[in-house]
């Protein structure tokens, strides 16, 4: 048979008939046929006298030497036979127990490249606080770079846009504290300021403006009160608390940022401090506890507020060392009691643009595998690990699947690459794309891969180097074990540094064996509708002490430690390229 004249196509058309795997390049594709084609065979039969009738054998002929047995009809009876038992031992149905003989080939990867990608995403950060925040124009002129690499790979660009809510910082916030020289009579400021101190807290290091703060305009004139909330878990102290600044120790199990935003709310406070006493103390910065952006829940703050969203509520977490400079100067102050200044200018009420750079190689078939990581990042911080090096990693994976898909041949799924907005608010951009096309993807997800965090720190000895990979669906995650085997014994000299762990999640959501809805996968698991579960693996990595803090720089970075996912989940994005998996 000529073969070489064969298209690609008509050579997988081959394959598929004789149930033989369809990736690969065109020689490997010849080579797999080559070695399947049938050997002719002759066989010589000696015509031979026919015993009579009423004698099946010779009583002096051994059963085996019988030449009745070896009549043409008995002969293809026993091939039949033979063949029917080789097959089951070449096609091994999995049916009668046999694992598939599956073809994976690991897809490359370029520490470089990708460390390059990430580079050029911090350099969009903002010029002062350095983020990537929604709806502001540094992600927009990210996405719009994400869009343009897409088109450069050879994918078709797209660039999707949505109106959601979304706080916006527009300028410096200020916070200072005074304590009043000559017995509390000297102004603060001014020629007449005598014995007077005045502490400025630094933005970013010492506090941060938490999710969908309101705006104040509190001055030393103003002489806004503070109430000392302890824990936060005295409900007689919140509603004591009624007018004055409210200031919360962290520690107790207050339903995160959400719950005690509400509790403001409803107690109509008129600003709230959050002071980080636990979390990665002493990791960052000496043994100071760095402040940390969270988000909140605005729907669950707006009930809690009446129905509106209190625009007048700021809202800001501070690290435990400032803290406790405004504890001796308000709270246990010996002489003249301090006075708080805090001017937060956010406007929280408003809908914001936010984007969504998807890049995709069509294929032959409208179902479709998607791998995404959101491009934004908190407002305050470069998030080299959070998520820049989840975005870089999807750039990367587009790239070197962009490459095979040009030298293989034309997939047999729809691939989708795309980078979410608005997740550090609320999964915004993911749950907008989910809701846009939700048809779409009820009919033709087969499956989604998120990427967030997915990196190890470089001080691995300190900070563990472990890689947590995880699904809910078995047959994806016994492909990613698979997989992860043959990256161990192909790639063991970077393997070998890392701890890949493999989980599999199949509960209900909630539920302690159930996925999370913390990241951008949550949308394509539990809001696809029509009470169907989408399928998602997801990785995280771990040593990330500087998560959501000022500290998230590329000082960190580890590009290294990313090759782990890009290869195990790029090379299942291949294998699911062409295969019917």
């Amino acid at each position: 048979m000529d073969l070489e004249n064969k298209t690609v196509a008509e050579l997988k058309d081959m394959l598929r008939d004789q149930s033989l795997p369809v990736s690969g390049t065109k020689t490997q594709l010849l080579e797999r046929l080559k070695g399947n084609e049938p050997v002719e065979a002759v066989l010589s039969l000696e015509e031979e006298t026919k015993p009579d009738d009423g004698v099946l054998f010779d009583e002096n002929v051994p059963w085996w030497r019988s030449t009745d047995l070896l009549t043409p009809q008995a002969l293809m009876a026993v091939g039949v036979v033979v063949m029917m038992i080789a097959a089951v031992f070449i096609i091994r149905p999995s049916w009668l127990g046999f694992t598939p003989n599956y073809e994976y080939e690991l897809i490359d990867y370029d520490a470089a490249q990708t460390r390059t990608f990430a580079e050029e995403l911090v350099a969009f950060g903002h010029p002062d606080w350095e983020g990537r925040m929604s709806g502001t124009v540094e992600e927009a002129n990210a996405s719009a770079y994400i869009a343009a690499q897409f088109e450069a790979m050879g994918m078709t660009s797209t660039l999707h846009s949505y109106q959601v809510p979304m706080h916006h910082v527009n300028a410096e916030p200020s916070l200072r504290i005074c304590t009043q020289g000559i017995g509390g009579t000297s102004p603060c400021e001014g020629p007449f300021a005598f014995g007077s101190q005045v502490i400025q807290f630094q933005h970013r290091i010492d506090y941060v403006i938490q999710g969908f703060s309101g705006r104040s305009e509190y001055t030393f004139q103003d002489d806004v009160q503070l109430t000392d909330l302890g824990n936060g878990t005295d409900d007689a102290l919140w509603a004591s608390a009624g007018g004055t600044i409210g200031y919360v120790r962290s520690g107790a199990s207050l339903g995160g940022n959400t719950g005690i935003f509400s509790m403001a709310a409803e107690n109509n406070l008129a600003g709230l401090i959050f002071v980080n006493k636990d979390a990665n103390c002493g990791q960052i910065e000496a043994n100071d506890c760095v402040p940390i952006f969270k988000g909140s829940r605005i729907d669950e703050v707006t009930d809690a507020n009446g129905g509106s969203i209190p625009t007048e509520l700021p809202f800001i977490a501070m690290s435990k060392d400032a803290g406790e400079l405004i504890e001796q100067a308000i709270f246990n102050a010996t002489g003249s009691q301090g006075v708080l200044e805090m001017i937060i200018d956010v406007t929280n009420d408003e809908e914001r643009t936010i984007y969504v750079p998807c890049g995709e190689i069509r294929g032959k078939s409208s179902e479709v595998v998607i791998v995404g990581g959101h491009h934004d990042t908190v407002y305050h911080a470069q998030g080299a690990v959070d998520d820049t090096s989840g975005t870089a990693s999807v750039m990367e994976i587009g790239r070197q699947i962009s490459e095979i898909v040009n030298n293989t041949g034309k997939p047999e799924r729809t691939l989708r690459f795309c980078t979410w907005g608005g997740e550090e608010e609320g999964l915004y951009g993911s749950r907008a794309y989910v809701q846009a096309f939700q048809n779409s993807l009820q009919d033709n997800l087969r499956l989604y891969l998120n990427l967030d965090m997915n990196h190890v720190d470089s001080d691995t000895a300190n900070r563990g180097n472990s890689v947590t990979l995880f699904g809910n669906n078995q047959d994806d995650m016994d492909h990613i074990e698979r997989i992860t085997e043959l990256y161990k014994n192909k790639r063991s000299d970077v393997a070998d540094r890392y701890d890949i762990q493999l989980r599999t999640l199949t509960g209900d959501k909630g539920e302690a064996d159930g996925m999370p809805y913390n990241s951008d996968h949550g949308p394509f698991v539990y809001d696809l509708g029509g009470g169907e579960r989408g399928r998602a693996v997801v990785c995280y990595g771990s040593g990330s002490w500087e998560y959501h803090t000022y500290a998230d720089t590329m000082d960190r970075f580890n590009e290294e430690s990313l090759g782990v996912s890009v290869t195990i989940y790029g090379t299942y994005m291949r294998f699911l390229a062409y295969s019917n998996e």
